[in-house]
């Protein structure tokens, strides 16, 4: 057990034990380099301990999993200590109650409460199951649901995100906790995949709706209504729904679910009601238009050019807002009358890189938009162009993980690469895109990847092509009219060769080409006359710097 003060890796103060398990402590720690708390988890190595074996290899398997993720909905994991007894894992800090004890003190929650919870939890398991290969979370349940002062949500505890053989250990549970999981986790009955996490997810918004655990008597998902008439109709559906035994039943995709659960309203038995009103109105009304079939047919087309109007007029509007927030709000009502017509989406992206910040929230309301549709958008012709962009937004403008002490590049390249690979992989070969596309997806995947390829003695070979990528996308940015690109560009080039530089040699890049590359670099910085104090401030970043990147060279080319 860790001692109150020590300091690890001379940087990690413990400040106090925030958690306990059978074979981990979890501790509050000050970095004393950024003056910034963390969490670590302390797990033991015990020898001729098979339990604790697993255990360990099991936390290493978590960790390196989550370093690969960036969601505003996960923690993120900043290091791995391994040492001869001990391993330490370091990752943000959760401030916040989890939802099994905000349950147990104020009871059954709210139901647009729980429904914006499912929106979120409904979109960070989308994000696990697009990864490559996809992630199955497997342990969704209110206790590892982190609900923070600010009223966001975090989903903790990867920690049976994989499935292992040992069995019985309290730190992990083999396959989920019995009362949330889904039948095909226990006894043979299947494999586990996407609509696993659906079955959990449905449970879990039972619990949270009528505060009834289902690990309790009477140990049955009852229509949620049973419990609650006043509860919704349509949100019981989804529930059931979700929870069906055969997964060939459940909702396929938490796209799908995400869909169902944003128009809840529309499957309650009132809205219902209220539709079949409409629709024997309708009866009478195309009784008539069968009597009039010319009238009805100029109806119908003065209808959809009337919707096309609406959609053409709106984004006309949007562009002569004199406000961002006015654009982004005029584009998303846009969206919703034509939702596989990329014009509104590409204004949404313009309007939201007008104050040079993607910020979390833009991205929460454009993400309920695209998540919806994206099907759909991607039968459309210029898909690949609406993904270049988006993953350009990512890229150059996402503003989540920034501090004050701390830039944001490696997780904003990360976001942008699942964005860059559906444009080059829905884009065609002629396209005068795709080579670039290619370019950025590739150095995507190495940021993203790099860490644990080093980890598994596997990087070898690897940054040889991840050089060659930095010096096409320098060529590529070449005369673009925005500042940020163009600069944030020279400070990656940079920061690429002052973290790479020995790799780069091992490779076989020689000296002269990566001195050349250097001084293009600072060329080109210098030539880029900044008008804003955000691309000054990247300017001068990139100045300070140099000498780091030139003594790297140096350390790396002069050694034997």
């Amino acid at each position: 057990m860790a001692i109150i003060g020590t300091l690890i890796e001379g940087k990690y103060e413990i400040l106090k034990l925030i958690g306990k398990g059978g074979m981990s402590e979890v501790y509050l720690a000050m970095d004393k380099n950024l003056n910034k708390q963390w969490a670590v988890k302390e797990i033991k190595k015990r020898a001729r301990d098979k339990n604790n074996e697993v255990v360990v290899q099991s936390a290493i398997a978590e960790a390196n999993m989550m370093k690969k993720l960036d969601h505003p909905c996960l923690p993120r994991i900043v290091d791995i200590i391994d040492k001869e007894d001990v391993i330490y894992v370091v990752m943000d800090y959760i401030e916040g109650e989890p939802l099994n004890k905000v349950l147990e003190r104020d009871g059954a929650q709210p139901q647009e409460t729980v429904i914006e919870w499912a929106e979120e939890l409904c979109g960070v398991l989308d994000y696990l199951h697009m990864q490559n290969p996809p992630i199955i979370y497997r342990d969704m349940k209110p206790a590892n649901i982190m609900l923070q002062p600010n009223g966001n949500i975090k989903l903790i505890d990867f920690g049976i995100a994989r499935e292992y053989k040992e069995h019985n250990l309290e730190d992990t549970v083999s396959l989920g906790t019995k009362g949330y999981a889904a039948p095909e986790q226990f006894g043979g009955k299947g494999q586990t995949d996407q609509r696993t996490d659906i079955y959990c997810l449905g449970v879990t918004l039972y619990h949270l709706v009528t505060g009834k655990n289902p690990c309790e008597p009477p140990y049955e998902i009852y229509p949620i209504r049973y419990w609650n008439p006043n509860l919704s109709s349509g949100l019981e559906s989804i529930i059931l729904k979700c929870t069906r035994i055969n997964p060939e039943e459940r909702y396929q995709s938490c796209a799908e679910l995400l869909y169902a659960i944003l128009h809840y309203e529309e499957a309650d038995e009132t809205y219902q009601k209220k539709q079949k009103k409409k629709l024997y109105t309708f009866y009478g009304m195309l009784l008539a238009a069968v009597v009039s079939l010319g009238i009805g047919i100029t109806g119908q087309l003065l209808q959809r050019h009337v919707k096309n109007n609406d959609y053409d007029n709106l984004l006309l509007q949007a562009e002569k807002s004199a406000t961002d927030e006015e654009k982004i709000e005029i584009y998303l009502e846009a969206v919703d009358i034509k939702p596989t017509d990329t014009k509104a989406y590409l204004g949404l992206i313009a309007a939201f890189k007008d104050d040079a910040v993607f910020t979390v929230e833009e991205e929460n309301e454009f993400k309920k938009k695209i998540n919806n549709n994206l099907s759909g958008l991607r039968e459309q012709d210029d898909y690949a162009d609406l993904a270049y962009e988006i993953g350009r937004l990512y890229w150059y403008y996402y503003d989540y993980g920034k501090t004050d002490t701390s830039d944001n590049q490696i997780t904003r390249i990360k976001s942008s690469v699942q964005w860059f690979s559906d444009a080059y992989d829905y884009g065609s070969e002629e396209s005068d895109y795709h080579l670039i596309t290619q370019v950025y997806k590739e150095i995507g995947q190495f940021t993203r990847d790099v860490t644990l390829n080093v980890e598994e003695a596997s990087d070898k070979g690897t940054y040889a092509p991840y050089f060659q990528n930095l010096e096409d996308l320098l060529e590529i940015v070449d005369g673009e009219d925005s500042e940020i690109v163009n600069l944030e560009v020279y400070k990656l080039c940079l920061d690429s060769i002052e973290n790479y530089a020995r790799k780069f040699k091992s490779d076989g890049i020689e000296e002269s080409r990566i001195q050349a590359f250097y001084q293009d670099v600072l060329d080109r910085n210098d030539a880029v006359d900044t008008t804003t104090d955000k691309t000054d401030e990247i300017k001068q970043q990139i100045l300070e710097r140099k000498d780091a990147a030139q003594d790297a060279i140096k350390n790396a080319y002069s050694e034997q």
